[in-house]
């Protein structure tokens, strides 16, 4: 073995050892290979808390009273309807039942 081999051997291997140590310190990951792997995307923060930060927090789907008033304002628009002859159609009587062919 020549003196150029064994130069460009340690060479070699004392610059792997000095990957290898960085990696270690900074808390990298080596892939020496270059096979695909999900630690980039896994080492992302999650941004289901961000994106949640955007929208206003509505306390009526909490509160059990707005719930009920909000039920109730439903169920009296649905009978004034119903008065007027403009309500849903009972199961079975809709557009589609009453098709002529």
């Amino acid at each position: 073995m020549s003196l150029g081999g064994l130069k460009t051997i340690l060479a070699k291997a004392a610059v792997e050892g000095v990957t290898e140590a960085r990696a270690r310190i900074f808390g990298h990951v080596l892939n020496p290979t270059g096979q695909r792997s999900p630690h980039k995307i896994l080492r992302k923060k999650l941004i289901g808390e961000k994106v949640a930060s955007w929208y206003p927090y509505d306390v009526s789907k909490d509160d059990p009273l707005v719930m009920a008033r909000q039920e109730h304002e439903r169920l009296s628009k649905l009978e004034m309807l119903k008065r007027r002859g403009k309500g849903p159609p009972k199961k079975g009587q809709g557009k589609r039942a009453t098709k002529k062919k």
